[in-house]
């Protein structure tokens, strides 16, 4: 798979580098790339690329040019699936991250600053605004980071056990259940006997009780689903 993004902040990427996603990008699964912004503006003495909302209102907006001739130096022909993170995007979820490992292998992500980004540029160039939560942060690149880890997940040998996307939580619509690993007794606290009974079956029964109840008490909006 193929990813780049466009932003203003291109060093923040570097944190990529680091665990599951620098381990599939340093053995050539992940293609990743951040590109910066500022050298596509016009305007070749300051590298402006903001201005002034019309209409009035604080702060500034993400200018159209600098956005629209990076993505068509990036990206001339369209054959990257183009996201933009916005907080008025589609809620981002396991399931809209394990579709866009299966259905994309090009991907190119936007992220915003300031005050958000001249509509245009969205309206020519974007396929799929996506945002990651219900609040506001500063810009895209953390939302960015936060897609490109969760689709990575789903990319094949990305992960040491390709089973692993299957049994964590959200995979079948809960959260998952408890985990425990050595000692069998931590601060007077034991791991449950059913997990040391060998039982398999027994203890694929307990692991999803323990799932239901506790999407249950924390998140019964999934089970309705």
């Amino acid at each position: 798979m193929t990813i780049k993004v466009l932003t203003l902040f291109p060093k923040m990427f570097e944190a990529l580098g680091e665990s599951i996603t620098g381990r599939a990008i340093n053995n050539g699964i992940i293609d990743f790339e951040a590109i910066d912004i500022r050298p596509f503006s016009n305007d070749k003495k300051h590298f402006k690329c903001d201005d002034t909302p019309f209409g009035g209102g604080n702060g500034m907006i993400m200018s159209p040019q600098p956005i629209y001739d990076a993505i068509q130096a990036v990206d001339p022909n369209h054959e990257y699936f183009r996201i933009f993170l916005s907080p008025s995007g589609k809620v981002f979820n396991n399931k809209t991250a394990r579709e866009l490992s299966q259905k994309h292998d090009k991907i190119l992500l936007l992220c915003g600053r300031y005050e958000g980004v001249d509509r245009r540029v969205i309206d020519l160039c974007i396929d799929m605004e996506l945002s990651i939560g219900d609040f506001v942060v500063s810009g895209g690149e953390l939302p960015a980071m936060v897609v490109i880890d969760a689709v990575s997940r789903f990319v094949p040998n990305v992960l040491g056990n390709e089973n692993s996307p299957l049994d964590e939580s959200f995979s079948n619509g809960l959260l998952e259940y408890p985990q425990y690993t050595k000692p069998f007794e931590f601060m007077g606290q034991k791991v449950p006997e059913i997990l040391i009974s060998g039982h398999h079956g027994e203890i694929a029964k307990w692991r999803k009780q323990q799932a239901l109840e506790l999407t249950k008490q924390r998140r019964p909006d999934l089970l309705k689903e």
